[in-house]
């Protein structure tokens, strides 16, 4: 029989972890986004070789090479000694990296700087602890903060760089950066939670399930593929539209925050209405595969009418809706159709494909303006949306999950009762608490059988 369901709101004290995580995985993408809007400009301007397209685009993808390949590493490290001391370690080299760019003079050092950047890979560890820290039926909502923090820093940069700029220059911009990434070492240590202790026989989690399977997990794969296009197409994007911002409308990059906070503003507004919406009708599946259509239609216009500002800021907008729709969804759908006993490694996996679009994205856009011009960046960014949308079609997105409290009757081998649990239609994680007498269950709850899991569990119908 079930006792009662969980709580339906989060506890304070996860209301804390996935707020804090959530300003830590921000700031990581903070060092990367603040310097978009204004970098192109100020590179080809100030910076010796920065009048090299192919070189910008390595300077700004280069953190998302260094942050792909560490990532995974990273996220080991976290298991083994630690979350927080990890996030530490990554923070010191964030701040490194960005006290290197400030006394940059050649856009090669800047190359330099945000490899050490990048290099801070704490994205799997954060994330880690943020499902440490969360109840099974809460871990989603954590996730889609963590996710929408990334849109809201972004927004956030688009709107503060090109004033910075103009207050503090580059060199400015870069040690602010660093000083955040420091102070942001106060918040994991007195602010965050510590990371819970979790008892080898109620942690739920099986053994056994590798790299390779998560690889091979054909939903995973959509969504990987997912992030990775949307950071390519972000990265190559914004290596030329401060650059047809300056030349549509006679516009100084000092005064590019005209455009983006209007931009920033409208499209918030727009994207509430259809996340709730989708969220009420269960129709998340078509608002997800309707923003990328959105990001296809937003490069055809692009790629048409780049020489007028007017087109600009409407495509910006459209641009900035599916964004971050997309961002905030897809964290959370890969923390939702991972494996229960691979969650860890299938975050550490998204996080890489995050990265390496970001590097890849920088880097094909810079050589992309530089040998056929910016039409080439948005023409690009078309073919690799639509191939998107193509392998998006066919996707599943699961129903919705809700945690349940079930009597146990007597309980032999309790790593078996819980693989024989998860492998039932429906129940996605179980932890077994015979000292009360309990299984806590998290469940799909349009498809799990409640008779078939009591029988099995022994417990009282």
């Amino acid at each position: 029989m079930t006792l009662k369901p969980s709580a339906d709101r989060m506890s304070p004290l996860e209301i804390r972890a996935s707020l804090s995580l959530a300003s830590l995985f921000a700031l990581r993408m903070l060092g990367l986004f603040l310097i978009l809007p204004v970098f192109a400009v100020h590179a080809s301007q100030h910076l010796v070789g920065g009048d090299n397209s192919i070189l910008v685009g390595l300077a700004l993808g280069i953190y998302g090479l260094t942050q792909g390949i560490l990532q995974i590493p990273f996220g080991m490290a976290s298991d083994r000694y630690g979350r927080k001391p990890v996030i530490v370690f990554g923070l010191l080299l964030f701040a490194a990296g960005s006290f290197v760019s400030a006394v940059a003079s050649d856009i090669w050092i800047v190359v330099l700087g945000r490899a050490i950047q990048g290099s801070g890979a704490i994205s799997a560890a954060v994330v880690a602890m943020a499902a440490d820290l969360t109840r099974d039926q809460h871990r989603t909502k954590a996730m889609a903060m963590i996710g929408a923090s990334i849109g809201l820093t972004f927004a956030l940069s688009l709107m503060a760089a090109p004033v910075l700029y103009v207050s503090i220059g580059m060199a400015g911009i870069f040690m602010v950066t660093g000083v955040l990434a420091v102070a942001a070492i106060y918040v994991v240590l007195k602010v965050v939670p510590p990371q819970p202790e979790i008892p080898a026989s109620t942690s739920g989690h099986a053994e056994g399930v590798s790299l390779g399977e998560v690889l091979r997990n054909v939903e995973l794969l959509r969504l990987n593929f997912g992030i990775f296009t949307l950071h390519m197409v972000q990265m190559a994007m914004f290596v030329v539209i401060p650059v047809l911002l300056v030349r549509s409308g006679a516009l100084p990059v000092e005064s590019h925050w005209e455009v983006y906070l209007p931009v920033v503003l409208v499209s918030f507004a727009l994207m509430m209405p259809p996340i709730f919406m989708a969220e009420r009708r269960g129709k998340m599946r078509q608002m997800f595969l309707a923003s990328i259509a959105l990001l296809l239609v937003v490069q055809i216009g692009f790629a048409l009418f780049q020489d007028s500002l007017a087109a600009i800021v409407v495509l910006m907008i459209g641009f900035f809706v599916a964004f971050n729709i997309l961002e905030a969804s897809l964290p959370s759908l890969v923390s939702r159709l991972a494996p229960v006993a691979a969650r860890g490694t299938a975050i550490g996996v998204y996080n890489t494909t995050q990265a390496l679009g970001l590097f890849a994205g920088g880097l094909v856009g810079g050589w992309l303006a530089q040998i056929w011009g910016s039409v080439a960046v948005f023409v690009f960014g078309l073919v690799l949306i639509a191939l998107w949308l193509i392998v998006a079609w066919g996707m599943r997105v699961p129903g919705k999950l809700v945690s349940r409290t079930l009597k146990l009757g007597l309980v032999g081998d309790v790593e078996v009762l819980r693989q024989k649990l998860v492998a039932l239609r429906g129940v996605r994680e179980a932890v077994i608490n015979p000292e009360q007498g309990i299984a806590v269950l998290t469940v799909q709850v349009e498809i799990w059988d409640e008779q078939s899991v009591v029988k099995l569990i022994g417990g009282q119908a």
